[in-house]
């Protein structure tokens, strides 16, 4: 099983979008299980989760583990193709987001649109690796920072800006024969806060 894989077709991503194939997809990705096993877990007739394993396993988001014998049935056991799933703005080719139609680096919709085009990029990076075999060389840093005022955000940015160009400039050589050319994407926004806990309403004592 993969750790996620990226799904570029249409008609795969309305199959996973569906919530109780998403459902199925979540229980899948947890262990192998069968028809009925899950039939029990979704509160949904035995003939109704086949009917949508059918539908998943055509697309290749579950695929089979192995079979076993239950009385005079033999069971298939399923189980989801990756952990999760990340659906590319392949599966939506007309109307997917464009960064090269304008450019604005302090714009969070233009950060959305290269967000979408680094998932779409890698998607089928990893798509044509895995049918050659190779391993695919990339990197990605992920980290935070706490800045004390906007002043420092600023700087951090305008230093963040000259350290990367420069590095560009080193190692960029546009005439290197067998170079490859490397896309480098570089995001910074706020770390979306995470609601408190409820704490648990306690009952009230009887009275006496």
């Amino acid at each position: 099983m993969l750790d996620v894989t990226v799904i570029e077709d249409s008609a795969a991503a309305a199959v996973s979008l569906d919530p109780m194939r998403s459902r199925l997809l979540a229980e899948l990705a947890a262990g192998p299980a069968s028809a009925a096993m899950l039939a029990a877990r979704v509160g949904l007739p035995r003939q109704k989760v086949n009917y949508h394993l059918k539908a998943l396993e055509r697309h290749g988001l579950v695929e089979l583990a192995g079979e076993r014998r239950k009385g005079n049935v033999t069971e298939r056991l399923m189980r989801a193709t990756a952990a999760s799933y990340v659906i590319s703005p392949l599966a939506l080719a007309a109307v997917q987001p464009d960064p090269g139609r304008f450019r604005d680096q302090l714009s969070a919709r233009w950060m959305l649109a290269v967000a979408a085009r680094l998932v779409r990029d890698v998607g089928t990076l990893i798509t044509g690796a895995a049918k050659a075999r190779k391993r695919l060389a990339t990197y990605a840093l992920d980290g935070e920072v706490r800045f004390a005022s906007a002043a420092d955000r600023a700087a951090f940015v305008e230093e963040l800006t000259q350290g990367i160009g420069a590095l560009i400039a080193k190692y960029h050589d546009q005439d290197a024969p067998g170079g490859r050319e490397h896309r480098i994407v570089v995001a910074l926004h706020p770390t979306v806060k995470t609601p408190p806990a409820v704490p648990p309403i306690e009952n009230a004592p009887e009275s006496a």
